[in-house]
């Protein structure tokens, strides 16, 4: 278990967290794990719960060195939204191929975003806001339900960690409602699957 004991803390249950998504057969999770952070940012800053646009991230931020459906990192992602702000899903809907940007002027925007790099701070920063990480979900497709820790941290997934106990993670993936704890998955505390390697949230 980490150092820090943080109580119980769900986002979901507070309402900053958007209904589960499904990527589909597009590796767009990075998107996913970045719109969940922007997410959880309208809600606690703005008192207001949007889903924003994976798709728009998709097509648009190429030059920001994401890759559409071949993958790409959340802090990119970010950087595309501080400079040009993002669209709601009903604004610029997912369609899970990459498809040409369409330059639509969406007034959410960000400031900048706060990198974090170990567990202890990941577990402090839990309990102000759900975050974006990073994963090695090698191990995930099997999983049906409780508390798990088989995975080593080579990184290959983005996804929303949503809450934490002291004994696990709370965490929202991409892959539908079908799959998991009804789209979730609980990781026990520590560094479990790389969680706390490459994590970061948005700011207001």
């Amino acid at each position: 278990m980490d150092d820090i004991s943080v109580g119980d803390i769900d986002w979901v249950a507070e309402g900053a967290v958007t209904r589960v998504k499904n990527q589909g057969n597009c590796g767009a999770c990075w998107a996913f794990s970045t719109t969940g952070g922007i997410e959880g940012l309208s809600k606690i800053a703005y008192g207001t719960l949007k889903s924003f646009s994976e798709q728009q991230l998709m097509d648009c931020s190429t030059s920001y060195g994401n890759q559409g459906c071949n993958g790409g990192i959340m802090d990119n992602a970010y950087k595309f939204v501080i400079k040009n702000g993002v669209c709601t899903d009903d604004e610029y809907p997912y369609k899970a191929v990459k498809s040409t940007c369409k330059n639509l002027t969406c007034k959410f925007t960000i400031s900048g975003f706060t990198d974090i790099k170990n567990c202890n701070d990941l577990a402090t920063a839990i309990t102000s806001r759900p975050i974006s990480v990073a994963v090695d979900a090698t191990n995930w497709s099997p999983y049906k339900s409780g508390v798990f820790n088989n995975c080593k941290a080579s990184l290959n997934h983005g996804v929303l960690l949503v809450g934490a106990t002291d004994q696990y993670w709370k965490v929202k993936n991409s892959w539908g409602t079908s799959w998991g704890e009804s789209g979730y998955i609980r990781l026990a505390r520590g560094n479990t699957c790389g969680i706390c390697n490459v994590a970061s949230y948005p700011n207001k």
